[in-house]
């Protein structure tokens, strides 16, 4: 038995070592969290929309959050939203949120939630403006599905940290009404050479983060179709989004004003 002993003192040294130099994945460095996924649709109904839920489950299952999905508007009152450190808005469309309900998820808001928008987010709820202002930018058009370029602009954000200088993918690119830059820090922009259709000239906001209104708020207009959810660039990049919005990683979002 004696001679057991170092042997089982060297394999405790190799575990105290690998202990010490064995990276910590955001999963074992993060206390667990709550995430809300709302994709109620009152106008056009992406497809795409069961997988985008499977996707941030799976997400949540390798990074330590628990995910609610619901179409159900009843879950926006002040006794339910706290429970969750972020509501992602994923593909919702139209009026999808009554006034009462408006009221608490301002109320959530203010009080330090995180807001993420996906895609159509930004096609949602026109005639709420403190919406307008959460979500950055309102949907304007779009040309059809294709391939084209994004430029990073940020990439220490945890949405795009995994992005090189450039990011081609194939989705639906939309123009907004405004341009998100003067209320938010854009993480990412079209390059509408790239493609074709695009509206919105040199500078063309994709993806950005802010604060607002005591929250915080990621958007990004990816996310149209079933394969973007497959995408490990894409879902890494919807990852860093439920991040920050979370709280569990802090960013610089302040918006760019010259």
């Amino acid at each position: 038995m004696r001679r057991l002993r170092p042997v089982l003192g060297a394999a405790a040294a190799v575990l105290a070592t690998l202990a010490c130099t064995t990276p910590v994945t955001p999963a074992a460095a993060e206390a667990p969290y709550d995430v809300l996924v709302f994709s109620k649709t009152a106008g056009f109904r992406h497809d795409s929309i069961p997988a985008g839920i499977q996707a941030i489950r799976d997400l949540g299952a390798a990074n330590n959050f628990t995910v609610t999905a619901t179409e159900n508007a009843t879950q926006f009152t002040a006794a339910n939203l706290p429970r969750y450190e972020t509501v992602v808005f994923l593909n919702t469309t139209g009026d999808v949120l009554d006034p009462t309900q408006q009221t608490a998820f301002e109320a959530y808001i203010g009080a330090g939630g995180g807001f993420v928008g996906v895609h159509s987010a930004a096609d949602t709820e026109y005639d709420w403006p403190f919406y307008g202002n959460l979500v950055g930018a309102w949907f304007a058009s779009h040309p059809a599905i294709q391939q084209a370029t994004l430029k990073v602009e940020d990439r220490a954000h945890a949405a795009t940290a995994h992005l090189g200088p450039t990011w081609t993918r194939t989705d639906e690119w939309y123009d907004y009404r405004t341009n998100a830059r003067s209320t938010a820090h854009v993480l990412a922009a079209l390059d509408e050479s790239s493609y074709s259709g695009g509206s919105m000239g040199a500078d063309h906001p994709h993806a950005w983060c802010k604060t607002y209104a005591g929250g915080r708020a990621f958007y990004t207009g990816g996310g149209h179709t079933q394969t973007s959810y497959s995408e490990e660039a894409f879902r890494a990049h919807l990852l860093g989004g439920i991040r920050y919005a979370a709280g569990r990683t802090k960013a610089d979002c302040r918006p760019e004003t010259g």
